[in-house]
């Protein structure tokens, strides 16, 4: 190549002491250049490019090979995307149906809310802020307890417990003067045990015992404004427990939110690892590890003691209402003894209240009223016991026989038409033990049995079953 006087390129060789190339060489030198070029682009980094006069239909087979299963491997990968897609269509059709019917139930809840307010004559107290603080300057009007007067006569209308956050402040000087508040100097974390949407689990030593710490986050604190409230009212709850079967709460430190920790006995195992194994997956028994069933005699054990532990909290005055029973939340000691944990969901009634909080617990252990934001009372904890009895009975997670999203099958339970598939009763021994799971997950909650003739009936189940296996 030589440049011109005129500062151009000349590409035609004319240099006497080169060979002069014909213009058909020249292009077939241009060609296995573009050639060479394109396959060096296509193939990946540092393989060895022939040149097609020397190249075999042997050598360009692997790359053809490499070609065809890259091809293959993206298909497969868009195919899992669609369907991972689909999914969530699904999904998010679910959520608008259920959140539609929900919607309505909230909407003949409040008509029925107002109908109560017209026929006891405070509408207009409702429909009017001015009329309201009139009222309440009326002598003829005022509240005794938690009944309301209206010129002269008691207004009739549910009783629902409104959202009563526990005061921090009152439950450290409780602490304090009771004794269980911990100065955080004194624990000694060690190894994570545990992880929760809230807190993380740890093992710890206080004064020289293993405790288990619940940790919990301060992201938890920052990100809900109610968090320190919540913090409390588990605190609250826990420290008032003195039974067996229900988690033993040695102290705790209230520095939220850095050392927001709860700091309770160190249990080895929960329920739910003692049944299904360790980690989350959920699948069928005949597809998971090869961990066997524990015998019935032990499964029946493990349900009468959840029983005697909700009886006691059920029984009490005010009642306790858990909200949250599910095998992950009920503790297993080395004696294989259970203990009833995790009361951050809890709420006290007193006689004839409602709890009116929705979407409180996990959906396929949650009662149809909760799911539908009606009000409810205890025996949403009943029906939460029956599908953990029937789970301990089958050995199977709930609902894994079907193929169906947690907002479908919420919204099947809250209408009456799905429930966690029964045990088979070959022989014929399970047969009050079936009747007394549907029972207990009844539609209707005042047909639900209370854990008082619940823990009778299945001590004698019990019984019963290991009689037949004796003899």
């Amino acid at each position: 190549m030589i440049m011109s006087l005129n500062g151009t390129y000349n590409t035609n060789n004319t240099d006497p002491r080169s060979p002069r190339r014909s213009n058909a060489a020249d292009a077939r030198r241009s060609q296995a250049c573009c050639w060479n070029l394109s396959g060096c682009l296509e193939m990946p980094m540092g393989a060895v490019v022939s040149s097609p006069n020397h190249s075999h239909p042997h050598h360009q087979q692997p790359l053809q090979n490499r070609g065809h299963q890259s091809l293959e491997q993206s298909i497969s990968e868009l195919e899992q995307q669609v369907r991972d897609l689909e999914r969530e269509v699904q999904k998010q059709k679910e959520l608008r149906i259920m959140y539609g019917k929900r919607m309505e139930r909230t909407q003949d809840y409040l008509k029925y809310c107002l109908q109560v307010a017209q026929e006891n004559g405070f509408l207009h107290l409702l429909m009017n802020p001015k009329d309201t603080q009139e009222c309440l300057l009326s002598p003829h009007n005022f509240m005794i307890g938690n009944n309301v007067w209206l010129n002269g006569s008691p207004a009739q209308f549910p009783a629902l417990v409104p959202s009563q956050p526990s005061d921090l402040d009152l439950i450290s000087n409780q602490a304090r003067a009771n004794g269980w508040s911990i100065d955080p100097l004194e624990i000694e974390m060690k190894d994570q045990i545990g992880r929760g949407s809230t807190a993380d689990i740890y093992r710890a030593t206080w004064r020289g015992l293993d405790v288990a710490v619940k940790y919990m986050s301060p992201e938890f604190f920052h990100s809900n404004p109610s968090g320190a409230a919540f913090f409390a009212q588990e605190l609250h709850t826990l420290s008032r427990q003195r039974h067996r079967f229900v988690l033993q709460l040695m102290g705790a430190c209230l520095q939220p939110p850095d050392r927001a920790w709860v700091v309770t006995e160190l249990l080895s195992t929960t329920l739910k690892e003692w049944l299904h194994g360790p980690g989350k997956a959920r699948q069928p028994r005949d597809l998971a590890s090869s961990l066997p069933l524990p015998p019935m005699e032990e499964r029946l054990a493990r349900a009468v003691e959840i029983a005697q532990a909700m009886q006691y909290l059920h029984e009490q005055r005010p009642r306790v209402v858990h909200r949250d029973l599910k095998p992950s939340n009920v503790f297993l000691d080395d004696a294989l003894h259970v203990r009833v944990a995790d009361f951050g969901h809890a709420r006290f009634l007193r006689d004839g209240e409602y709890a009116l909080t929705a979407e409180t617990g996990t959906y396929v252990y949650m009662a149809p009223e909760v799911i539908k934001c009606e009000p409810y009372d205890e025996k949403c904890d009943v029906y939460s016991f029956g599908v953990i009895v029937n789970e301990l009975v089958t050995g199977d997670h709930p609902y894994i026989d079907i193929d169906a999203g947690p907002a479908k099958i919420a919204m099947e339970v809250a209408e009456g038409i799905l429930r966690p598939a029964l045990p088979a009763d070959n022989d014929g021994q399970l047969g009050e033990l079936i009747e007394l799971i549907c029972l207990s997950w009844n539609q209707d909650p005042s047909l639900r049995l209370p854990f008082s003739s619940i823990t009778p009936k299945l001590k004698e189940i019990q019984r019963k079953f290991a009689e037949t296996n004796v003899s």
